[in-house]
C-alpha cells in the first residue's frame, strides 16, 4: 500500500484496504497512473519516496534481502509501541489487550494467502514451521522421506536427526540447473518414490538459485501414492503471486521476515484443517485443542509485539 500511495494517510489506506471494491479501484488506479516499469526504474525522485520508508544503513550496499530483510520505519514503530505498552503491565497488558490482537492479524494472512483463518498458525519463523511439519508426522523406523540436495540445510539436519532418533531414512537428488521443463521435475520427485516413501519435502522457491519448483504437479503427483507433501516456502511468500489452495498442497510453511518485511522472528504456518487432528505440536498443547491450528503456537510466554505489528506490514 506505502508503495502505491507513498503519503496516503494511515486511516485512509485501512478504509481501503478493508473494502475490496475500494482497493480494486485503487489498484487500479495505480496501475493506470504509474507509468512504464522501465521509466520507473529510472525515476529516482520515485525511489527516494520509498527510501524514506526505511531506516536502512546507507553506508552498506544490502544484496541479501533473502535471509532477513529490513522491516519499513512504520512496522517497526508500530512494533515497538507495542512493546512498551506490554512492559506497563505485562500480565494484563500482553495477555488481556495485546494478545488477542494476534486474531486479526490471522485473518489478514489468511485473506492475504486466500485460505481459511482456522488453517494458519503465526510461527517464529520458517525453520519453526517446518520442523513442526517434519517432526510432527509420524514415522517408523524404516520409513524413508524423500527431499534434494538443494532444500535449505536446517531442513535436511532436521531429517538427519529424526534419522539418529527415529530410525527413519532420508534420500535426496539434485534437481538439474536448469531443468528442461516441469515435467522433468515432477518425474525426478516420482522416480525415486519407493513403497517406503512416507513424505516428501519440497521447496517453492530454492534459496540458492531462485529457481520455482512446480509445488502443484508434484502435490496431485504424490497425492496418488498417498503420500503428504510438505512445501518450504520462505522465499516464496510476498515475492510472488500465488494462491495458497490453488497449490492444493497440505502443509506450507514461511518466513514473514524475508519478502513481507515483516518483524524479524515472524513466520506463519499454513495446515490443512482436516490434516491439523494428525499433526502434533512441537510443545505440548491442552488435548482439547488438538483440532485447533492454535496448538502449534503454544510456545510458553512470548512477546505480542511483532506478530501484531505484521499487520502493518501487509498494510506497507
Amino acid at each position: 500500500q506505502f508503495f502505491g500511495t507513498i503519503a496516503k494517510p494511515a486511516a485512509v489506506v485501512s478504509v481501503v484496504m478493508a473494502n475490496p471494491t475500494l482497493m480494486a479501484k485503487a489498484l487500479s488506479g495505480i496501475r493506470s497512473t504509474a507509468g512504464n516499469p522501465k521509466d520507473i526504474a529510472r525515476d529516482e525522485s520515485f525511489w527516494r519516496e520509498i527510501q524514506q520508508g526505511y531506516t536502512a544503513d546507507r553506508s552498506m550496499i544490502n544484496l541479501n534481502n533473502g535471509g532477513v530483510s529490513p522491516a519499513p520505519r512504520v512496522v517497526q514503530e508500530a512494533m515497538k509501541r507495542h512493546l512498551d505498552f506490554s512492559n506497563t503491565s505485562p500480565a494484563y497488558s500482553m495477555w488481556q489487550i495485546l494478545e488477542p490482537q494476534r486474531e486479526p492479524v490471522r485473518r489478514r494472512l489468511a485473506r492475504f494467502s486466500k485460505c481459511s483463518p482456522e488453517e494458519i498458525a503465526l510461527t517464529r519463523n520458517a525453520s519453526e514451521g517446518l520442523q513442526i511439519l517434519q517432526n510432527g508426522l509420524d514415522l517408523s523406523s524404516g520409513d524413508e522421506v524423500l527431499t534434494t540436495t538443494q532444500d535449505y540445510g536446517r531442513m535436511i539436519n532436521t531429517f538427519k536427526q529424526r534419522e539418529c532418533r527415529d530410525g527413519i531414512v532420508m534420500k535426496q537428488f539434485k534437481i538439474p540447473v536448469p531443468a528442461e521443463n516441469d515435467n522433468e521435475i515432477v518425474h525426478l520427485f516420482e522416480k525415486n518414490i519407493t513403497p517406503k516413501t512416507k513424505m516428501i519435502l519440497m521447496c517453492h522457491m530454492i534459496n540458492l538459485t531462485g529457481q520455482i519448483l512446480p509445488v502443484k504437479k508434484v502435490v496431485r503427483m504424490a497425492r496418488k501414492y498417498d503420500i503428504p507433501v510438505i512445501v518450504d516456502g520462505a522465499h516464496a511468500f510476498a515475492h510472488f503471486d500465488f494462491d495458497m489452495t490453488d497449490l492444493e498442497c497440505d502443509y506450507y510453511a514461511t518466513s514473514l521476515h524475508k519478502w513481507l518485511c515483516a518483524p524479524h522472528g515472524t513466520g506463519m504456518l499454513y495446515v490443512r484443517k482436516n490434516k491439523i487432528p494428525g499433526l502434533w505440536p512441537l510443545q505440548a498443547s491442552n488435548e482439547c485443542g488438538k483440532d485447533d491450528i492454535r496448538k502449534f503456537e503454544e510456545i510458553g510466554t512470548h512477546p505480542a509485539a511483532n506478530y501484531l505489528a505484521i499487520g502493518d506490514a501487509l498494510t506497507f
